[in-house]
């Protein structure tokens, strides 16, 4: 029989009911956060912590440790990844302030830099070598971060140049069952959906399995997950701790303990608290419902619950979330 990639010949098929179905159970490489083997993408605006997230995910990842010491990593594994915007020494002081705060010892920790100066994921020497090194490897993650610095005169908003590079990323996915976490950049202007906030082309939000969007409110930096294909966390607030061993922490988590989400399982609930956490100013009614786009009884119905609930409080300038009110 001749090989698949003779391009003599016609592409192999194969009988539907030849395809092993996939489980109706949700495999995670990071409970709620990350489906193993998939393509995800952290986004956040500049000084966001993307960074700080994603060094915490990778070390959970290869230690097993519960991820922002909540998020159970069920399989744990190698990872590699590459900072394009920090020296390895930086990112070593990152990786040790995570580690001392879990008690973990780095040094027994399968996790690799990639050792280079740059990565070109749009060039194709640089992908080959990376098909190489994940080979080789054997990551059960792949961190890159961020986009803007992996691509050489790319336009981000171009659909056909960003499609080519995630459509790259998507086969090295595939062929090797890693999971891949790009980190992107996020425009400050709030949108009714954070993946709306996405830098760049509207490829970017289309390809991904799981989306971790952080925004900023003063000190606090508020994560929300979305999924292709399972149910969402509702958000949570993040707060970098500093000093020796400067990590991130889920706030109102104590000694391991859950930390209380923004909002109830109900999505409009939660894109409600992730409304008013991008806006400065309490937010009326109308204008609620026309950046969220639904009907106004199940907004109003929603904002009832939220207050409540007592996360949100309604001023005489419109709604705001209850702990920032004046």
């Amino acid at each position: 029989m001749p090989p698949a990639s003779d391009p003599r010949q016609p592409f192999p098929v194969r009988h539907i009911h030849q395809v092993e179905p996939r489980s109706q159970e949700q495999h995670w490489l990071v409970d709620q956060l990350l489906a193993r083997s998939s393509v995800g993408l952290l986004g956040g605006p500049a000084k966001a912590f993307k960074t700080w997230a994603a060094a915490e995910l990778a070390l959970a990842v290869a230690t097993g440790a519960p991820a922002f010491g909540r998020f159970v990593v069920p399989d744990p594994g190698p990872v590699v990844f590459f900072g394009a915007e920090d020296a390895p020494p930086d990112l070593r002081l990152r990786f040790d302030g995570i580690a001392a705060a879990r008690s973990l010892d780095l040094a027994k920790a399968p996790l690799f830099l990639l050792d280079i100066a740059q990565l070109r994921l749009d060039d194709a020497t640089h992908l080959r070598r990376l098909h190489r090194t994940v080979a080789r490897h054997k990551p059960r993650l792949l961190v890159l971060d961020p986009f803007v610095r992996l691509v050489a005169g790319l336009d981000e908003n171009s659909a056909r140049d960003v499609s080519a590079v995630l459509g790259a990323l998507r086969t090295l996915q595939r062929e090797h069952q890693v999971t891949i976490l790009l980190v992107h950049h996020m425009r400050k202007s709030p949108a009714a959906n954070p993946a709306q906030q996405l830098r760049g082309s509207g490829d970017f939000s289309a390809w991904l399995d799981s989306g971790l969007y952080l925004t900023r409110h003063g000190d606090e930096r508020i994560l929300v997950v979305e999924h292709r294909s399972a149910a969402p966390p509702p958000p949570f607030r993040l707060r970098l701790v500093p000093g020796d061993t400067p990590h991130l922490v889920l706030q109102g988590a104590a000694d391991g303990a859950a930390n209380p989400p923004l909002a109830a399982d109900d999505p409009l609930q939660a894109r409600i608290v992730e409304r008013l956490h991008a806006t400065p100013r309490p937010q009326p009614t109308q204008q609620l419902r026309d950046a969220l786009h639904v009907r106004k009884a199940d907004l109003l119905a929603a904002l009832r619950a939220l207050a409540t609930r007592g996360l949100v409080t309604r001023t005489e300038h419109g709604w705001t979330l209850a702990d920032h009110a004046d």
